[in-house]
């Protein structure tokens, strides 16, 4: 039985970076979603900070995390992301979910 996986990343646009980090996040939605293993993929934008983003994921299983950073589209977010915010990113397991 495969257990999933969720990764929640934290994203700050780097001054004046913000329409560029939101370009780069929207260009991921569609690949990303349609990864065999990724059950959920959505970015959300903190209201009292719009320079701060929030990256949902959920995947079936860390093979599925570890498929989705050999993609493309991951290479490239990865080329990118440190020239247009601050990341911090957590690797979360399953305690107790419906």
């Amino acid at each position: 039985m495969s257990t999933p996986v969720k990764i929640t990343a934290i994203l700050v646009a780097k001054p004046g970076k913000r329409d560029e980090l939101r370009a780069l996040l929207g260009g991921m939605l569609d690949p990303c979603r349609a990864e065999a293993g990724n059950l959920r993929w959505d970015i959300w934008q903190d209201q009292a900070n719009p320079d701060r983003f929030v990256l949902d994921e959920l995947y079936v299983d860390n093979a599925a995390v570890a498929a989705h950073r050999q993609t493309p589209h991951f290479l490239n977010y990865v080329s990118k992301i440190g020239d247009l915010a601050d990341r911090t990113a957590m690797v979360l397991d399953a305690v107790d979910i419906t």
